[in-house]
């Protein structure tokens, strides 16, 4: 089900992949800085979660920089906890490279506001986490990781020159 999400005086293009029978939980997943929402591993990822019970909403956002990426990923959180059509006890944020560190910095700004999350946000899926620069591994891209207390699952692969192994 295609939508889109107001931010700001604009738009953000998103799918929802919606399993048969009413989901209880979601998860909102996003691209790295050169892909959208159609990256061939998200939307396989999107449908395997639908079939199993998820729903999955995953949506593109083109700015390079993480703190406008933080925005519309929390512009995203907020049409999906204010919904209508899904009324989800929670979802855990999911992205691949600079979509996750996106999602880890909404998970720590939302955790240090004063009215919080309200425990909507379950947990944090973190695809090819861009830790450090290739070949600067004394440069941790770390300190939202650090700040947040949610569940945390980090798939990376071994060949991945922006998280050491």
């Amino acid at each position: 089900v295609k939508v889109k999400i107001p931010f700001g005086n604009k738009y953000l293009d998103a799918i929802f992949s919606v399993p048969e029978k009413k989901p209880t939980y979601g998860v909102i997943l996003t691209h790295g800085a050169g892909g959208d929402m159609n990256f061939p591993h998200l939307v396989s990822l999107a449908t395997y979660l639908a079939s199993h019970g998820v729903l999955c909403l995953r949506f593109t956002c083109k700015g390079l920089n993480v703190a406008y990426r933080t925005k519309a990923f929390k512009a995203v959180v907020e049409y999906l906890k204010l919904s209508d059509d899904y009324k989800l006890s929670g979802v855990f944020l999911a992205g691949r490279s600079m979509g996750s560190r996106a999602a880890a910095s909404v998970i720590r700004q939302l955790s240090q506001d004063d009215d919080g999350d309200g425990g909507f946000i379950q947990g944090l899926v973190c695809l090819s986490y861009p830790l450090h620069r290739p070949k600067l591994q004394s440069k941790l891209r770390d300190e939202d990781l650090l700040l947040i207390s949610c569940p945390v699952l980090f798939v990376s692969g071994s060949a991945d020159e922006m998280c050491e192994k």
